[in-house]
């Protein structure tokens, strides 16, 4: 199937079992070149989250992973998470892309903005949630490629678990 798809994409097939090394860190050194975004990626991102689950014992969580256009790239949610969780989690990831900011950032400006934040989170027919459990993804250049959010712990767990994801991947959290 990879080859198939390298064919028919004119790219080149990566396999870090081939390699010298281990395949994580040859996996780590190429995603840090790819300029553009990679569904691979998030999907890392999105699913690194649940390494940490066992031992920091946060259970009913969801992560979204969105493009840099805020477009959905990635979705994880563990069995018995809330059927808001994905919503939440796509909010927070939707709000930091829209501004160019964690939403750490946003929460505080909310707070000396009500009247702009309420008014932006009308203007994105509740895609808007700017409470902290997101941050931007960044590649090795610095440049952002989206953002994932997180919904289940407290903003600051999701925060957490979003950047463990991200970094696990290779790429940059801000």
């Amino acid at each position: 199937m990879g080859e198939f798809l390298a064919a028919g994409l004119g790219a080149e097939l990566l396999r870090p079992w081939e390699g010298e090394g281990s395949p994580h860190a040859l996996l780590e050194q190429q995603f840090s070149t790819f300029s553009g975004w990679v569904l691979l990626m998030a999907s890392g991102i999105a699913t690194r989250f649940l390494s940490g689950l066992p031992v920091s014992k946060l259970s009913d969580l969801a992560v979204v992973v969105l493009d840099a256009s805020g477009h959905t790239k990635s979705v994880q949610r563990q069995d018995g998470a809330s059927m808001f969780r994905i919503d939440i989690a796509t909010g927070k990831a939707w709000a930091s892309i829209a501004m160019g900011a964690a939403s750490r950032v946003l929460t505080q400006r909310a707070k000396d903005l009500p009247a702009f934040f309420g008014a932006l989170a009308a203007t994105g027919n509740g895609k808007f949630i700017p409470q902290t459990g997101a941050v931007l993804i960044k590649d090795a250049q610095g440049q952002v490629i989206g953002a994932a959010g997180a919904s289940g712990g407290t903003g600051d767990e999701d925060e957490a678990i979003c950047i463990a994801g991200i970094e696990a991947a290779g790429l940059q959290s801000g």
